[in-house]
């Protein structure tokens, strides 16, 4: 039987007293007990029978087992979840600040199921008082404990396309540790004043039972807010948000454009079309009002020298500078700053070229030139937001480090120290691959389904922008679908097609024909191969 991913190249001979009656059209799971020798194949046994190819979520059920996610909870953590209260007990209000009557909301998206954060603003004079409400997860998942101990393994929750893997048991994510409406939650909050400038000021962290007075949508905060009469609790936020966001511009920090897509589903689970998802003021007061109560959360920390994993964006490095640069130089822009450019350098760049008609190809570059942010006990900044201390706090149902941010928070509330022994390094290493991991292992289940649909457009041809160049060819995005396919080199005609990677292109010798990043390009769909996510493109003849 052939393998399910480019990891083994090999077919697995499985013999049939180890077939565990799977028949034909079924993906299995397969133990390898004899690998493959120069006149051998290999062989194995097949340990789990998952479902018939084409059943809805297959492709799930592959990504989970191919990158190893963990996706059951243990006998253990599930026992003390069960054992959990649903509600707010007396006991657990004790200590607390009751902020039950402030109007605090949750703004999230359509399918959201897990509430981890919700705001509540107030004007004070010419400035504003923030309340951010965080799920106080640290409460029921405790230091070691089966529940922590699952949560660490895992890393954090992951977004699958109609379903999602937890971080924590059903019981705490959508249940007592979800700001759910109208129900008593605990919560560790971050109060700050911010100025009419939009600059943070006093702030203080406690815990705190309050309650979640109404489970508002992105699509429905932006329609009051376009209606221009919106609540009047909306309204604060959004005035909040405008000067939060020009103290964001005025402060450097980088600004993308980046399109978000959303699968639409039919009956079977299979997709029906694919469109581009919406991205409104709605979105930003949320993010701008979670950006303020994790700065204040990095400041605290750091200020009080206490070891957390702080949210990393190194400083790009000299040698991309330097390609950078040589590329800006050739379409006579220029990146300030020296050997190492500042925020603001960059976010002034993305100012200048906006209007230009090749944006989004100099976007992708400058994009392209940055570090990956991390985790790690190191604090040396965040580049891309342009903050000098910067951890995660606000979603402690779905990542661990919010997890250790919220105990190290409370611990020195207590007048402590959260150390458990823990060793920070390798958790920032562990925390940065886990979230690497379910990344990996999202965009393989799109790809999958994208393929799968794609196989009904084979013959077709279609508008696209090219978005990747490599030494093996180009890949292009398809306008109508959001779907990138690969123009492999060999069909790019009769020439010898030199890869310049510094200038993102590649050009022929004879032909001089140039094909570079963000270029337009019109092809056609040749093959598709949903085993190996592959979707293979020529250039379109003429007039097709």
């Amino acid at each position: 039987m052939p393998a399910a991913g480019p990891r083994i190249a090999h077919d697995i001979l499985v013999p049939p007293a180890e077939a565990k009656k799977a028949s034909p059209g079924e993906v299995v799971t397969v133990e390898l007990v004899q690998p493959p020798a120069p006149h051998a194949q290999a062989v194995g046994r097949v340990t789990e029978v998952l479902g018939h190819y084409a059943d809805p979520g297959m492709e799930i059920e592959i990504a989970l087992r191919k990158f190893d996610l963990p996706h059951r909870f243990s006998r253990q953590a599930l026992a003390v979840a069960k054992s959990l209260d649903d509600e707010v007990r007396e006991e657990d209000r004790r200590g607390r600040r009751d902020l039950r009557e402030l109007h605090f909301v949750t703004i999230d998206g359509e399918t959201a199921k897990d509430f981890d954060d919700a705001v509540y603003c107030e004007r004070t004079g010419k400035g504003f008082r923030l309340w951010v409400a965080i799920a106080d997860v640290s409460h029921y998942v405790k230091h070691g404990d089966p529940l922590d101990t699952d949560a660490r393994e895992r890393g954090t929750s992951v977004y699958f396309p109609r379903r999602v893997i937890p971080m924590l048991p059903e019981k705490l994510s959508n249940g007592i540790c979800s700001l759910n409406p109208n129900v008593e939650r605990l919560a560790v909050v971050c109060e700050v004043e911010i100025s009419a400038q939009g600059e943070l000021g006093r702030y203080e962290f406690y815990p705190a039972v309050f309650r979640s007075h109404a489970r508002l949508t992105y699509t429905q905060v932006w329609a009051d807010i376009q209606s221009g009469q919106p609540p009047t609790h909306i309204a604060r936020l959004y005035d909040l948000f405008k000067v939060l966001y020009a103290s964001r511009s005025r402060r450097g920090a980088i600004d993308f454009e980046t399109v978000e897509t959303r699968m639409m589903f039919d009956a079977k689970g299979k997709i029906e079309r694919i469109v581009p998802e919406a991205r409104n003021d709605a979105h930003r007061i949320i993010e701008e009002c979670m950006l303020a109560a994790n700065v204040c959360a990095g400041n605290f920390i750091a200020r009080h020298k206490h070891p957390v994993l702080y949210r990393v964006h190194d400083v790009p490095s000299e040698e991309k500078v330097a390609a950078l640069r040589a590329f800006l130089a050739e379409l006579g822009l220029g990146l300030p700053g020296g050997d190492i450019p500042k925020p603001r350098d960059y976010a002034a760049l993305l100012e200048k070229i906006r209007g230009r008609p090749d944006f989004h190809l100099l976007q992708t570059v400058l994009l392209r030139s940055l570090k990956q942010a991390i985790y790690t006990p190191e604090n040396v900044g965040h580049f891309g937001l342009a903050y000098e201390a910067y951890v995660h706090f606000t979603s402690p149902i779905r990542r661990y480090p919010d997890l250790l941010v919220h105990r190290a928070i409370k611990a020195l509330l207590a007048g402590k120290r959260y150390e458990g022994g823990l060793d920070w390094q390798a958790l920032g290493r562990h925390c940065s691959e886990t979230e690497r991991r379910a990344d990996d292992a999202s965009r393989d289940v799109e790809s999958w389904l994208k393929c799968y649909y794609m196989r009904e457009h084979v013959g077709e041809s279609f508008a696209g922008t090219i978005t990747g160049v490599v030494p093996f060819g180009l890949f292009v995005t398809l306008d109508e679908y959001f779907v990138d396919g690969l123009v492999h080199i060999s069909e790019l005609g009769r020439d010898y097609f030199q890869y310049d990677g510094a200038r993102h292109l590649l050009y022929g010798e004879r032909t001089k024909k140039r094909f570079r990043l963000a270029d337009r390009m019109s092809v056609k769909l040749v093959r598709v191969d949903v085993d190996q996510r592959k979707i293979d493109l020529v250039p379109a003849a003429p007039g097709k």
